[in-house]
């Protein structure tokens, strides 16, 4: 059975988007912003400060579905896709997704 994921530590999603979701012992993210969760804005900083803010995100919504940084299956080397996009919401320069499984 489908079930949307929440992360209470990931900012809440710009538009009528979920954090994620996960179904059969998948768990698929909606791409993550650079957005700090406790104070709504864009992090500080260049590409380096927005990946790591991104990909604190995309952690803590794996973890919400039951997951960790050690289940990802896919935004890993070699499965991945990379997307060139004339803007990012919020003109940010980075914005992360992935699929990974349950513990």
């Amino acid at each position: 059975m489908k079930e949307i994921i929440v992360a209470a530590s990931a900012p809440e999603a710009i538009g009528p988007y979920s954090h994620g979701t996960q179904f059969n012992g998948l768990i698929f993210t909606s791409g993550q912003l650079p957005v700090d969760g406790s104070t709504s804005k864009v992090v500080e900083g260049g590409i380096t400060e927005q990946s790591q803010m991104s990909l604190q995100n995309l952690i803590a919504v794996i973890e919400a579905g039951g997951g960790d940084v050690n289940t990802v299956l896919k935004t890993d080397c070699p499965a991945r896709s990379c997307f060139a996009v004339k803007d990012l919401p919020l003109g940010v320069l980075v914005e992360v997704e992935a699929i990974a499984h349950q513990k």
